[in-house]
């Protein structure tokens, strides 16, 4: 197989015969729509949806042969199609956005046969858009992709007013020249509110959360046995597991999005492609870069994911990012970084349990964070390697060394959320993620009953570990409210033996001072 990697041209995929996963049917449900918006993280196939639809409106017929839209589209008639690509670019310079429009408008002003009759780049777009219409005698579809990226670029810098106010100017447009419009899609990885953008703009329909679209960008579980079940197979022996074996592992690493209701499970298109083009299963999307603004608002915000993940949320919070309401919640999840794992439907109103999607993305993100959180340099990442082994082995006694080895080498000053070593919230957060750097297995931290949370629990293919932690009290009393609370209850039929481990800190000496297990 040809992988298409870093080919995002619809055209190119088909022409030189690369590996593409047939979605045509939805482009084609998707062309019925008239003013969308698709929110879908970095590297997830926006640019090659937008791409498809360009050809498709442009009635390239040849170019879809054999594919699921050729029995749905019968008239493929030519529509004129302004594609805006704000994905390439530094948009810190404020007179970048400036040139970038220019630039297109110049072109399409020639192609459309319009005269520059005004400096406003918000009355030349509509010129044009109503000159392409009368030119053609069919309607106008506009393209946008990644439409957010001029204000991400320059959160909190000179440049965003400057970009805000072009981005505004040009999409205010559309309701003034509705009339000549076929379709509009925006793409991006984050939906702004309150910030005027769109103000002045007929609002467009929000798909991101759609049922019917969930799909429309990553991989299915079905794509991915109709489309790579030979070549994922063939790596199983590289493994050392079987075929079964390999699609887990490849489920546990690159699946668990979901981008609706319907709990749909997608795949990461960009990790899985790249494992297949080099047969060897890495963290490739994480790899390739933690974006500048998130970093940003985790940096400002003081960000506590032991506070955010595992949680039930309304929609409203994590659906729209408020550039003037600190919370960065919305902002991680249209990043990617966190999914819907679960939805709870009550007479109170629906709600979405957020989490990491997968091992790729838990793993990187925390260590990320566990780095940042302890001033210290990839010394995170060793110490969970270490402790996989440990747990998979059931070597308490080392696990133990090394967990005060690890709190013994931290400064005394490195924890930059101000938290003083007295407060339980410290450690908690310090074993929250190494714990959660465990991506190899099953991790749950403060996990719910009827009777209390669980600090810690680790599920591993041979072993079930229940970690409960006091500070300034003793192991014993650790021990004592795993078996007062339940914790193990839901174990009592599993046939994995189970260890309950009672652990005490000391606030003075800033360490394990008391650890007792039992099985």
């Amino acid at each position: 197989m040809l992988y298409p990697i870093g080919t995002q041209t619809f055209s190119t995929l088909i022409e030189e015969n690369l590996v593409y996963v047939d979605k045509t049917d939805l482009v084609y449900a998707l062309a019925r729509k008239r003013i969308c918006f698709l929110c879908r993280p970095r590297r997830f196939g926006k640019s090659l949806l937008l791409s498809t639809l360009a050809s498709y409106f442009r009635g390239e017929k040849d170019l879809f042969r054999g594919l699921k839209i050729e029995a749905l589209e019968k008239e493929w008639k030519q529509y004129p199609v302004l594609h805006l690509d704000f994905a390439q670019g530094n948009y810190k310079n404020p007179d970048y956005i400036l040139e970038r429009m220019d630039a297109w408008l110049n072109e399409w002003e020639s192609l459309y046969g319009v005269s520059k009759q005004s400096k406003m780049p918000g009355i030349r777009f509509g010129n044009i858009i109503k000159a392409a219409h009368e030119k053609t005698g069919q309607k106008v579809v506009v393209l946008v992709d990644e439409y957010d990226k001029p204000l991400l670029d320059v959160l909190s810098e000179p440049a965003e007013e400057t970009n805000r106010d072009m981005l505004k100017e040009i999409y205010s447009t559309f309701k003034a020249v509705d009339a000549h419009l076929r379709f509009v899609l925006l793409t991006g990885v984050t939906k702004f509110s309150q910030v005027s953008v769109f103000s002045g703009f007929n609002q467009p329909k929000d798909i991101s959360m759609d049922n019917q679209f969930e799909a429309l960008c990553g991989i299915t579980e079905e794509e991915l046995h109709t489309y790579f079940e030979e070549e994922i197979t063939a790596m199983a022996p590289k493994y050392g597991t079987d075929r079964e074996g390999i699609f887990q592992l490849f489920k546990k690493r690159y699946d668990g999005y979901h981008f609706s209701e319907g709990m749909l499970d997608i795949y990461n298109p960009f990790s899985v492609l790249n494992a297949l083009d080099s047969q060897r299963m890495e963290d490739y999307w994480f790899a390739s870069g933690t974006p500048t603004y998130l970093m940003k608002l985790i940096d400002r915000d003081k960000v506590d994911m032991q506070a955010l993940t595992s949680r039930y949320y309304e929609k409203q919070y994590f659906i729209d990012y408020k550039a003037d309401r600190e919370d960065p919640l919305a902002m991680i999840y249209q990043s990617g970084y966190l999914t819907v794992k679960d939805v709870d439907y009550s007479e109170y109103g629906t709600q979405f349990l957020l989490d990491f999607p997968n091992g790729e993305v838990r793993k990187g993100f925390v260590s990320l964070l566990a780095n940042d959180y302890f001033h210290q340099n990839g010394e995170s990442t060793p110490l969970a390697i270490s402790m996989t082994k440990m747990l998979r082995e059931a070597r308490l006694g080392d696990l133990r060394d090394t967990l005060t080895a690890f709190f013994a080498s931290i400064p005394y000053d490195a924890n930059r959320y101000g938290r003083a070593w007295s407060y339980e919230s410290h450690y908690h957060y310090t074993l929250y993620l190494i714990f959660r750097l465990l991506s190899c297995y099953t991790t749950f931290t403060e996990k719910q009953n009827a009777k209390g949370r669980a600090d810690i629990i680790v599920e591993t293919p041979k072993y079930v570990y229940i970690f409960e932690f006091k500070l300034d009290g003793t192991a014993q009393e650790a021990l004592d409210q795993i078996e007062k609370k339940g914790y193990a209850i839901p174990y009592a039929a599993d046939p994995r033996p189970l260890y309950r481990i009672g652990v005490s800190f000391s606030s003075t000496e800033r360490n394990i001072t008391d650890w007792v297990e039992i099985d």
